[in-house]
């Protein structure tokens, strides 16, 4: 098959009959199955944004639903297909009402109220067959028809779930299947802009009514990010199953395995790009399924094999400035750790809300996991329900979100100036050191200004700054050591045109301009004395700039090997 006869890649399609028919799809219709052997009355799948939610739940509704056309055919050459009588039988049988939250993003409780107003208008359009049904109560129908002309109130909204599906029932004789996609988006909207408890008072009704002691239900499915407890929104709700990315059921159905990578990468032609994607891509677990992510691998693919930080360009990566606003020293330096490829021990709690953070900032674990920037490599189920769990970041593209995040974060309060940290690229990039050193004193100068002088708080803002500013270069490694307030850093080039670079920090407070010249001395003269630079030498560094760097209060002296003409 010629490249130009091959099928494109669904990149943003969400609608299933389009996917499966003009695009390459990904056969994830054994979801079905599953769901209908354990037939929970109630389900919420919590992944990810861009792992595939809101197309699963449109093939789930094509599925399902009562149609005029025989949807059958969209699924006549699918894995579900196969699977016997028992399961077809319930293809086309049942009335859907199916509600998208995805793109409930607005500033206000008034405007978000306004579009949840106008998705109910274009739900109760699609059953515009009830308002000649002769099965359906006259005051019923006013109230159908208050919707369908955007009239209703937040009292009549908030119960439109339960009442379109009583008429549903009615109508057709059989209650409704209940859809509800990124359930979570205009929650986590009214928390960053300030109308919480509106859209949380608002769900807790709407839900209360479609799924707790709904008679006129038979099955409901709900998709999110986070699993929204402590508000109550489910309240009550016995017969949920919430399925996370900690859970086994489900676990292949959401994102890409990698033998659907491989078979994509073969039918593409390009099945030598498989270890270049699985660095970037991979390194999800969903239950105990290694996972891909979807939306990056199908741009990676789409855009000629060009690996990029796709995912994290899709949506403000509000989690992350929550993070680094209330991170205490001790978050600092996990994720620290983190971006130097390591593991971080964290209890992870599912049930964690957007603002329990500020209540207790070790939630951010939690966050960051269900968020999709951080995978488990290890869990271990405590008493209380939580888990304890080794976390480390995923793969190549979250690691790219953790530099620039802690960077725009630098930034933002001022730390360093978008200035400095173009100075220390430019001065790598062209061998320049008298400016590399300025441009480190400019960085170092301003991070005093800014943090405690002396504190754990200055020096963990220094390693995360300088190795968001210089890790595309440098593999950065540092050794604490206990006691002395000091630390080395050591910056080893990726690539031998670059120096290696070794910073021994020294603080002492109360110090006069002599002394503070005297200890940035000692700290350049221990570098040598220790022989900081063996490993580099060893690798065939050549050009090794050393910096003894002392502190004391707000001020700071650096002195370098390096001689300058």
């Amino acid at each position: 098959m010629r490249a130009s006869e091959k099928k494109m890649l669904p990149i943003g399609i969400s609608d299933y009959v389009r996917a499966q028919s003009e695009y390459y799809y990904v056969d994830k219709t054994l979801m079905i199955k599953e769901f209908l052997d354990k037939k929970p009355l109630v389900s919420l799948f919590t992944r990810p944004r861009r792992f595939g939610k809101t197309l699963n739940m449109d093939m789930l509704r094509v599925f399902f639903e009562i149609s005029n056309e025989d949807t059958s055919k969209y699924f006549r050459d699918k894995a579900i297909w196969n699977c016997g009588e028992l399961y077809r039988s319930h293809q086309g049988k049942y009335p859907v009402i199916f509600l998208s939250f995805k793109d409930v993003k607005f500033d206000s409780w008034e405007l978000t109220l306004a579009k949840i107003s106008e998705l109910l208008q274009e739900e109760f359009g699609r059953h515009i067959e009830l308002q000649k049904s002769n099965k359906i109560k006259r005051y019923e129908l006013v109230y159908f028809n208050k919707i369908l002309d955007g009239c209703a109130n937040e009292v009549e909204l908030a119960s439109s779930l339960q009442k379109l599906s009583k008429m549903l029932a009615e109508h057709y004789g059989k209650p409704p299947i209940i859809l509800i996609d990124e359930y979570d988006t205009p929650i986590q909207e009214g928390y960053s802009k300030k109308f919480y408890d509106e859209i949380v008072g608002f769900m807790r009704n709407f839900f209360s009514g479609a799924f707790k002691d709904n008679k006129n239900l038979s099955y409901g499915f709900l998709t999110g990010i986070l699993r929204i407890a402590q508000e109550s929104i489910f309240s009550g709700l016995n017969n949920l199953m919430v399925n996370s990315i900690l859970d086994d059921e489900y676990d292949g159905f959401f994102g890409f395995t990698p033998l659907e990578v491989h078979e994509m990468l073969e039918y593409y032609s390009v099945p030598e790009k498989e270890m270049e994607m699985k660095s970037w891509y991979n390194g999800y677990f969903f239950g105990s399924k290694e996972i891909y992510n979807p939306w990056s691998v199908i741009n990676y693919i789409s855009k000629g094999c060009i690996p990029q930080a796709y995912w994290v360009n899709t949506g403000k990566n509000e989690i992350f400035e929550d993070v680094l606003k209330v991170a205490t020293d001790d978050i600092t330096e996990s994720l620290y750790k983190l971006l130097q490829g390591k593991c971080v021990v964290a209890r992870i709690d599912q049930n964690v809300v957007y603002r329990s953070v500020l209540e207790e900032p070790s939630n951010i674990y939690s966050l960051l996991l269900v968020a999709g920037y951080l995978k488990v490599s290890g869990k271990k189920l405590q008493g209380d329900g939580s888990y304890l769990c080794e976390v480390s970041i995923p793969n190549r593209e979250i690691s790219i979100v953790y530099k620039n995040e802690v960077l725009s974060h630098l930034l933002h309060i001022g730390v360093i100036t978008r200035t400095t940290a173009n100075k220390i690229a430019e001065s790598l990039y062209e061998n320049d050191f008298e400016k590399l050193q300025k441009s480190i004193a400019e960085y170092i100068d301003k991070s005093i200004s800014f943090y405690d002088a002396g504190s754990e708080s200055f020096y963990h803002g220094l390693v995360l700054g300088l190795i968001a500013l210089m890790d595309v270069q440098y593999k950065i490694m540092s050794n604490r050591e206990s006691g002395d307030g000091r630390y080395d850093i050591s910056m080893l080039p990726k690539d031998k045109k670059y120096p290696g670079i070794i910073m021994e920090l020294k603080w002492k407070n109360g110090l006069s301009e002599y002394e503070l010249e005297s200890l940035s001395d000692k700290a350049l003269i221990q570098i040598e004395a220790k022989r900081y630079d063996f490993e580099m030498n060893e690798q065939g560094v050549e050009k090794i700039i050393k910096f003894g760097i002392a502190f004391s209060g707000k001020k700071v002296c650096i002195k370098t090997n390096v001689m300058y003409h």
